[in-house]
This record gives structure tokens, sequence and C-alpha cells, in this order.
């Protein structure tokens, strides 16, 4: 299991990004940005980021793991926007960002004299503004509340997930919060490449609806743009690609991922059924689909001979596309995982490897996830304000102490 905390150059090193964001989508957009270089100060409401709250299972700090998540390389500061004095304090904040993000209900900066197009693009003609929400500010959903699994319902991923007999089933990760979490973050990187030719900054917005409407692409919403037939549930199997399922072998479930007549050809010979492949029924892709029923009949009685994890070795090293579904703590475990340090540990913690390695400034885990306003001192000195004044807005409660 890898270290976290080497040095070295990152990509993103002298970026100041705000993150005013909670619980997923936005949080993640930062993490992996600080993960990459960039000094982030989470600006949280003075009660903390929901997501410190969704829990347990807890660390030894009593913080939730579902925070600590999304979290880490930042630095935190709970502060009340509803307050001028807060506004104040953000403003001198944004006086040395280049990015803010924040995902709250379309209008609530608005309300506190921080929008974008009214007020902070004029003040802060540089900054970049990336504003994560639900379904945006307008249109027929425009402002309304949005959340990781409505989103999946409204945009047509739960019904395709899950099998004729148990109905629309909701993904079991927040896919949709996750890659609204990725498009923020590639928007904003687009508009930091694009403020280097202009100079000037703009507002970046990522939505959970076009999220989910964008994870539709293929196939389901290529085919019913072109056949106009609906998608429906088929559990682990694809709609076009056949053998693409889930199998039962001796000792568990493997996943085949057979795309083309070569790959057929080659699982035929590893699993010893060679009148598979010469099959008229199986001859082409097309065939292999219009009969799947009787294909899988036919895999599952072959496969049912072998230890999954000694087959699809066999297959894979054929070039055949295999794998055993292993639950989470395997994954995890996985030799595999070590070796690409997608598993990584500092001062007891595990977390999450950076997925996207360069390799002149590789991105690494920083820190860990900050306490509460952890880091209110230390920001509110760096902003100019001397002993008397910080006391001053710990004391009427515009910004919330450091904890012990």
């Amino acid at each position: 299991m890898a270290e976290i905390g080497q040095t070295g150059p990152r990509a993103l090193d002298g970026l100041r990004v705000l993150d005013l964001s909670r619980v997923l989508a936005g949080p993640l957009c930062a993490q992996m940005l600080a993960d990459h270089g960039a000094e982030v100060i989470k600006v949280e409401p003075p009660e903390g980021d929901e997501a410190r709250r969704i829990g347990p299972p807890l660390d030894e700090r009593g913080e939730c793991a579902y925070f600590a998540a999304l979290n880490r390389g930042k630095r935190s500061i709970a502060l009340d926007l509803s307050r001028p004095a807060g506004c104040v304090v953000l403003e001198r904040l944004l006086a040395g960002a280049d990015v803010l993000i924040e995902n709250f209900l379309p209008g609530t900066m608005e309300k506190w004299g921080l929008g974008y197009e009214s007020t902070l693009a004029a003040r802060h003609p540089w900054l970049i503004y990336c504003g994560v929400s639900g379904f945006g500010a307008d249109g027929p959903l425009g402002g309304l509340p949005g959340y990781d699994a409505v989103a999946q319902a409204i945009s047509g991923l739960m019904s395709i997930n899950g099998t004729p007999e148990s109905g629309p089933v909701r993904l079991g990760v927040p896919v949709v919060d996750y890659l609204t979490g990725y498009n923020a973050m590639v928007g904003v990187l687009l508009a930091l490449a694009a403020r280097e030719r202009t100079g000037a900054g703009q507002r970046v917005e990522a939505t959970l609806f076009d999220t989910g409407l964008a994870l539709l692409l293929a196939p389901h919403a290529s085919n019913w743009f072109y056949s106009g037939r609906i998608p429906q549930r088929m559990g682990s199997a694809h709609p076009n690609i056949v053998p693409y399922d889930c199998y039962t072998a001796a000792d568990g479930s493997i996943f085949l991922g057979v795309v083309n007549d070569g790959q057929f050809h080659r699982l035929c010979e590893c699993v010893q059924r060679p009148d598979l492949a010469s099959d008229p029924r199986f001859a082409n892709p097309v065939s292999r689909r219009e009969h799947r029923e009787a294909l899988r009949t036919e895999l599952e009685r072959t496969l049912a001979r072998y230890e999954g994890a000694e087959l699809c070795e066999m297959l894979m090293r054929r070039g055949v596309p295999a794998g055993v579904v292993n639950n989470v703590a395997q994954a995890l475990s996985h030799p595999h995982a070590a070796h690409r340090e997608m598993v990584v540990e500092a001062d007891g913690h595990r977390h999450i490897g950076v997925p996207v390695k360069l390799g002149a400034t590789p991105g690494r885990v920083a820190s860990l996830p900050p306490r509460l306003s952890q880091h209110a001192e230390g920001i509110l000195a760096e902003l100019g304000l001397d002993a008397a004044e910080r006391e001053a807005l710990y004391r009427d409660g515009t910004v919330r102490p450091p904890p012990a």
C-alpha cells in the first residue's frame, strides 16, 4: 500500500480554489483539483458540510468516512455567508482566488449579493465561477433541488438498471454525482485554458440532469434515436453485444466481455467448446444476439466446470476480457490496486488513490480531510486580520473558531 505525502511539482501548483460546495459532486471536483496541486480552501457553513453527519462509520477523530472520502487536501474555514461580515470575508478570499465552486440552490449566491453575473464577474474578472446544481437555474425544472438518485430516476438511468423482475433499481454508486464532479473539473480546466488566451474568467455550469442524460449516450440514447425502441432492463447483459454478461462458474460469478468474433472463438477454444464457434446460431455478432438465451444456456453449463479465477486468468491471457466479480474488500485488496497506487495510507487513514496519472507532474493525496474550521486562524491571518479582528469574528458567530 502506497504512502501519501510524496514531494514534487504538480500540474496545478499555484492555483487557488474556494470550495463552497457540500456533500459530493462539488467537493469531489475540488478534491481532484487539490490532488493535482491546487490550494483548496473549503468554506463551510457554521454547522459544517452536511457530509460530516452522514455516518457512521467514523474515524478515530470522530469524522465521518463519507466526508473524509471527498475532502482530503483542503483547508477549512466555517463562515456564515448569511451575515454581511461573512460576505466581506469571502470577498477578501476571492481577491486571491482563481476558482470558486458552489452547489447551492440556484439563486442563493444572488440572495447574498454574490451572484456571478450580477456582482462577481465585474469585481473579479479573472475568476472561474463553477456552479453545480441539479437542473440549472431556468427551464421547466430550473432551480429545483437535485440529488443523485432523483437524477438517476428522471434521466432514465434507473429504468435500464435491474432486471424485468426487479423493476427499476438505483445504481449502487452515486454515478451521476461522481460524473458531475468530473464534468465540473473538466469545465474548470477548460475555462482556465481559455483564460490563458483571453485573460478573462467565465461561468462554468455542471448539472446532474445533463450528466444523467449524457450517461445514456452509448448505447441507449443512440439505440433509441435510431430505432425508436425504448431500452429495457436486462440485468448485467448488453443490448447490442453477446456474450457480454455475468455467468456462474464453479465457485461464483464471473463477467465475460466478448465483443468480436475473434474473442468468441478464443473463448470457445479455452472452454473446450469448439462446436459453439461453428454453430450457425453463434457465427457472428448479429446471430449471437438473436440467440442470446440459447448461448447463455450452453455457456452456463460449460462454465460450471471451471474455477472462476483460473478461468478468467486463462481467458485474459488469450485476449478475452473476463473478470471475477469481486466484492469491495476483494477489489481494494487486489495486488494490482496496490501496484497502481489506488489504495494509499497516511496516519492510519486509507484513501482511494489518484486515478489520473501524469508522467512529469503526478498528483498525490496530500493531507487528511480537515476538521471543521480547522484552518480559520491561519486563513484569516493571511487575509491581514489581526488577533482582535479575528476574535471579533469568532465572538459574533461570523466565523466558527478552530477546534480545540
